[in-house]
């Protein structure tokens, strides 16, 4: 199998299940560009309990030869694409780099699998719910929602989208797509919501929030997430696409508070405050859609997934984690973890 983008969060996660959970039995390739937040130090300790099954490629799915070359010499006959620029924000500022990993980069993978003349047995896309843009008070996305991006961050997984279909239809190549809500947990790069609430939050750091922080996400544990992935992988109908949520509805400042109300019961502020004092309003991001909302049934009711954490176990698991692992997150922050990269692998 050839997973795109395993360095990252949640393709970091996902290896991880597949070896040390799952009933995977193959041998996992990990093509990863190595961007600011491609960590191979995640995965470190796989390369030597599970010998060969786990191999680290370091490429760019930009680089057509290059994914020509691993899916030839690999003999690859599955792939987990996960590989993308994923921070609106950045979007917003540097669109173009969007535009090539998501679109330019998913069309050479396919042209690669295209390739295999029929030796690929199934390419599994991962996308987002932003790609349908925003909801009003009431509704939820599903499988048939019109997409209606906001960000280029969006368009840009939108049009990944449509080639995967696309080839499905024209190619007939075995495809599956999922889109998924806000994901949380373990190996989470700090610029997210969730790990930086935590992160400043434990260091009496001001705790940004858009707006009036009354913007929805519905919130998916990452391991979660890798279940019902590989659960649409063994079992779902090629050309299908199968939404995955969390039933973690909550608006943004909510979510905050609760993250702050769980800190403080597990570990004392050292300013002896609650740390809902920490948080401040911010300039709204521009295009920012109000809700996301996602109806999972279909996953649920054709191949009985569903999640097994809710939002308060999940995000105290994600805090306990960050909090057990506060070397991670200093090697992260402080960027030692690239000069690991630049010993190991030369850039």
């Amino acid at each position: 199998m050839l997973v795109t983008g395993g360095c990252g969060f949640i393709g970091t996660n996902f290896i991880r299940y597949l070896l040390e959970e799952s009933d995977f039995e193959g041998r996992v390739v990990n093509v990863d560009k190595l961007t600011y937040a491609g960590n191979p130090e995640n995965l470190a300790d796989l390369e030597s309990g599970f010998g060969d099954r786990y191999v680290f490629v370091k490429a760019d799915i930009c680089d057509r030869d290059a994914v020509g070359r691993v899916y030839r010499e690999y003999e690859i006959d599955t792939v987990c694409h996960f590989a993308a620029e994923s921070h609106v924000d950045r979007s917003i500022v540097r669109p173009e780099d969007f535009i090539q990993t998501n679109i330019v980069g998913t069309f050479n993978l396919l042209e690669a699998a295209r390739d295999r003349e029929g030796r690929l047995e199934l390419f599994h896309h991962i996308s987002t719910d932003e790609v349908f843009g925003s909801l009003a008070e009431a509704g939820l996305f599903t499988e048939k929602t019109p997409y209606n991006p906001s960000s280029p961050y969006s368009a840009s997984k939108a049009a990944s989208d449509h080639l995967v279909r696309a080839y499905h239809r024209t190619y007939g190549l075995p495809v599956t797509i999922s889109n998924c809500s806000n994901n949380y947990g373990p190996y989470q790069f700090p610029e997210k919501l969730v790990p930086l609430m935590i992160l400043n939050a434990l260091e009496e750091k001001p705790l940004p929030v858009y707006g009036d922080g009354r913007n929805v996400r519905d919130w998916l544990y990452v391991l979660d997430h890798c279940r019902a992935i590989w659960t649409i992988m063994k079992e779902g109908k090629r050309g299908e696409t199968y939404n995955v949520g969390g039933r973690g509805e909550i608006e943004n400042i909510r979510l905050v508070e609760m993250i702050c109300d769980i800190l403080d019961s597990m570990e004392e502020s050292p300013g002896k405050r609650p740390r809902r004092e920490l948080i401040t309003f911010v300039k709204d991001r521009p295009g920012h859609d109000f809700r996301y909302a996602m109806d999972f049934s279909k996953l649920e009711r054709d191949l009985g997934w569903r999640p097994t954490e809710t939002l308060g176990s999940g995000i105290r698991k994600t805090i306990e984690w960050y909090l057990e692992n506060r070397q991670w997150v200093e090697r992260v922050r402080s960027g030692e973890y690239r000069s690991w990269i630049r010993e190991h692998y030369g850039a």
